[in-house]
């Protein structure tokens, strides 16, 4: 665990000092939000109703945004590959750049959610299932990215193909996201979702690292 605490902290010290990546995030997350109301019109009814919707789609296409540089610095300057060869787990490393990806990514916009719910006029009830689905849904978004990541390492226009590759499989993570969300704000029972995104969650966290360290060594072969 020494080891992975060491590579977190080493990823979030290169985060911080080119943080644009996150602020890039988030802004496109709150800019694309606070255009739907102007789209659709600013009817509450109408905006209550697709604010889950929004917000988590909203949410998925930002954390895409910086996935294609999750292992190509590492990548390029050759770090990747002393990371490859070092006696630790490479899973055990992958899940230390994942986390990192998470925590510069993913939360900023767990924390901007509860505003921009405001925004779309989402009934009160919702905000902390809101908050509860995105913290075991967005973990998933990360790790499959992960995966597509190494998959494209090295190509011609990675962010594009990495898209592509990972958007059908988040597409579960979304389903419930927003299902968990919708029945709290219509009163009905929501513990099923939530269980449902935990159980994906535990699946990811077993089958992703090794997948990623999988592909990342045959990038580098």
């Amino acid at each position: 665990m020494s080891v992975f605490f060491a590579i977190l902290a080493r990823e979030l010290r290169l985060a911080l000092r080119q943080g644009t990546d996150s602020l890039m995030v988030v802004a496109f997350f709150v800019v694309t939000v606070v255009l739907f109301p102007f789209g659709v019109g600013p009817e509450a009814a109408i905006l209550e109703r697709i604010a889950a919707g929004v917000l988590w789609v909203t949410a998925l296409l930002a954390s895409m945004l910086s996935l294609d540089r999750l292992f190509q610095q590492d990548y390029e300057d050759g770090s990747l590959d002393l990371l490859t060869r070092a006696p630790a787990s490479l899973s055990l490393v992958v899940a230390a750049k994942v986390a990192a990806h998470w925590l510069t990514s993913a939360l900023p916009l767990m924390a901007a959610a509860p505003l921009l719910a405001v925004l779309m006029q989402m009934h009160g009830d919702g905000f902390g299932i809101l908050l509860a689905a995105m913290a075991l849904g967005t973990p998933t978004l990360s790790l499959v990215g992960g995966v597509g990541a190494a998959l494209v390492l090295g190509a011609r226009r990675g962010g594009v193909l990495v898209s592509l590759l990972i958007l059908p499989l988040y597409v579960p993570v979304l389903i419930f996201g927003v299902s968990a969300v919708d029945a709290a704000v219509m009163g009905f029972a929501y513990d099923a979702q939530l269980k449902v995104l935990a159980a994906i969650l535990l699946v990811a966290l077993v089958i992703c690292p090794p997948a990623t360290a999988l592909a990342l060594r045959q990038a580098l072969e």
